[in-house]
């Protein structure tokens, strides 16, 4: 460690945060090393650490000859401060060596509020925070997430995107940056070659154009270039990479557990969940594959939880076996197993007690909507009378603690359909009155409402988010709704929801007010105690952007869209069609009992067998 952090530490808060050395982090020879990677996550420690696709890649890069991948985090304030003073830039973990000395600085975009911490980390490591700014000695900046398939707000900061599932294209990406190296290849030829690679996208080489009202007019691409880019995927998911060595962090995480990922893709189709399409098709690992991973990741580690992750757990058909699978070697231990991201319309309380034998946690479900009328608008396939039954079993089970969380601003919605909200909290409250196994501990119910915001490649990408006036309002309805005791209100903020939906739905010319917020200061803005909204109005006023043309406006479906050039498979005319189909009200069939035809099956040879 240098002598300059050994200072500053002691006056920071969490200085593990900043150390490194923890148990299962990759050292390398440097000697042995032809290509450094900085993989940066835009946010703390705490929350970068808890990311499995992070945790992923790391060791895909690592497992390669020649490649030595190391974890970069962005400092909270105290410590940038301290690091700004002392002339410290930003540094990787495992080495303590500078990021700009490094070859590639990769990003990874998983929530749109991090966008101005990516630009604080660049100029904190001495990089050029602009690409056309950087030279053929600077890192190449690439990043990749979810936020990556609609690139266009970022598109001036970062050399090249990657769509998609990275475990394949990363390899390739780094077996084509140490052969331009050792070839001394220059910056503009190494980019064209990487836009050959499926999924890779090159801002600088694609030129947008606008109508006189704003919107979008086409999309140039250079010559060699992709017209489309299309999203990759790991087709064959059940022997891809898995990190059975997680690093052990040095300090309490968020998410401080073995995490195992059971599929990618959704089988559900609510219109409103980006995740839902964009990682489209459904791919499954084996239960006998997932008990032996999550085995030695606990052997490897030291956890004493894991928990079975994907957008839909208890969609997973071999479920139970795997419970069984992995309860046999985690009980005698004390290694407890958890379910997130469980439905009220396939909930298994035999299943419940079994896995929380350990440790009984609360439950919680995601009606999203208080009625049946908008949830089949959503195509949230969930009756009342299923939630309710699955609330009934579990207090029949000894449950007393219940979380609910829902939307606001959906379209269609009504002020009927808002205070269905609190009706449906007060009859889960009445059931635990008529069925509870122990009254006397009492029961929590906690209501939360986020603001919708519409994201590119769903059905209601088309669609305006409510102002914030609106929503604000309708918060209000709901709480004066809420009069039992026994029921808690929590709201999301409106300010930070109508930024997202800034972002989310922005082209190019975002990327000026995200430059502008960040040089008035602003970083860290997913924290509340970073975020300033005075600050994000300001800078859309200084750059002539108004945030309601992307946020509150319908577009039409006529209009080119600034991620219509990137295909996640899924197909447009699909989209609009769902779209078609919720002003109707008429729910889609999951993709078990119907295909739908969306179009990702031709993603994969085999199409969408996992199903």
């Amino acid at each position: 460690m240098r002598k300059e952090l050994e200072r500053i530490l002691p006056r920071v808060q969490k200085p593990a945060r900043y150390t490194g050395g923890e148990y299962n982090q990759v050292v390398k020879d440097k000697a042995q090393v032809s290509l450094r990677i900085a993989f940066c996550f835009p946010d703390t420690y705490e929350i970068g650490m808890s990311n499995l696709g992070m945790r992923i890649l790391y060791g895909v890069f690592n497992a390669m000859d020649g490649v030595w991948c190391e974890r970069v985090f962005a400092p909270w304030g105290d410590m940038e401060d301290e690091m700004r003073r002392a002339g410290i830039p930003l540094y990787a973990l495992e080495s303590g060596d500078d990021v700009r000395n490094f070859d590639i600085i990769a990003f990874t975009l998983g929530y749109e509020m991090a966008y101005t911490e990516v630009l604080n980390m660049l100029d904190l490591a001495g990089v050029p925070v602009r690409s056309a700014d950087r030279k053929d000695s600077d890192p190449l900046v690439i990043a990749g997430g979810t936020c990556a398939y609609n690139p266009e707000p970022m598109a001036d900061f970062i050399d090249l995107f990657l769509l998609g599932e990275g475990e394949e294209q990363c390899r390739e990406l780094a077996e084509l940056c140490m052969a331009a190296k050792q070839e001394k290849t220059d910056r503009g030829a190494l980019l064209q070659k990487a836009s050959q690679i499926g999924g890779a996208y090159v801002p600088t080489a694609y030129t947008p154009a606008y109508h006189e009202d704003g919107t979008l007019k086409s999309v140039t691409a250079a010559p060699g270039y992709p017209e489309t880019v299309k999203k990759r995927i790991v087709a064959d998911f059940d022997r891809s990479y898995f990190p059975e060595k997680m690093i052990v962090p040095s300090t309490e995480i968020v998410h401080d557990r073995v995490v195992l990922e059971l599929f990618r893709g959704c089988i559900r189709g609510c219109r409103f969940c980006q995740a839902g399409y964009v990682y489209r098709p459904v791919r499954t690992r084996a239960p006998e594959r997932l008990v032996r991973q999550g085995i030695d990741a606990l052997k490897n580690s030291g956890y004493e939880e894991v928990t079975l992750s994907s957008l839909s757990t208890s969609d997973y058909k071999p479920l139970n076996g795997l419970c069984d699978g992995l309860l046999d070697w985690c009980e005698p231990r004390k290694v407890s197993l958890s379910l997130p991201s469980l439905r009220a319309d396939n909930f298994s309380m035999d299943l419940m007690q079994r896995v929380q034998k350990v440790r009984k946690s609360g439950l919680t479900f995601a009606p999203e909507a208080g009625s049946q009328r908008l949830r089949d608008v959503i195509n949230k396939n969930v009756t009342e009378e299923e939630l309710l039954n699955t609330c009934r079993i579990a207090f029949e089970g000894g449950w007393n603690t219940i979380k609910l969380y829902f939307m606001l601003g959906l379209p269609t919605e009504t002020d009927e359909d808002v205070v269905a909200i609190a009706e449906l909290a007060n009859k889960v409250l009445w059931t635990w009155k008529q069925h509870a196994a122990n009254k006397s501990r009492g029961v929590r119910i906690t209501v939360s409402t986020s603001c919708f915001v519409p994201k590119p490649h769903t059905p209601f990408q088309w669609e305006a988010q409510v102002t914030m006036e609106e929503y604000m309002r309708r918060v209000e309805l709901l709480r004066s709704s809420m009069r039992a005791r026994a029921v808690t209100y929590n709201w999301h903020a409106a300010d930070t929801s109508l930024i997202e939906a800034v972002l989310a739905r922005g082209d190019r010319r975002v990327g000026a007010v995200i430059e502008e917020v960040w040089r008035r200061g602003g970083r860290l803005d997913s924290w509340s105690d970073y975020f300033s909204f005075d600050r994000w109005m300001q800078a859309f006023e200084a750059c002539g952007v108004d945030p309601a043309f992307y946020a509150n406006r319908t577009r039409s479906c006529g209009e080119l869209l600034p991620w219509d050039m990137f295909s996640v498979g899924v197909r447009r005319d699909y989209l609009e069609k769902e779209r078609q189909t919720a002003y109707a009200g008429v729910i889609t069939p999951d993709c078990r009992v119907r295909c739908s035809g969306c179009g990702a099956a031709a993603l994969r040879e085999g199409g969408c067998k996992d199903v």
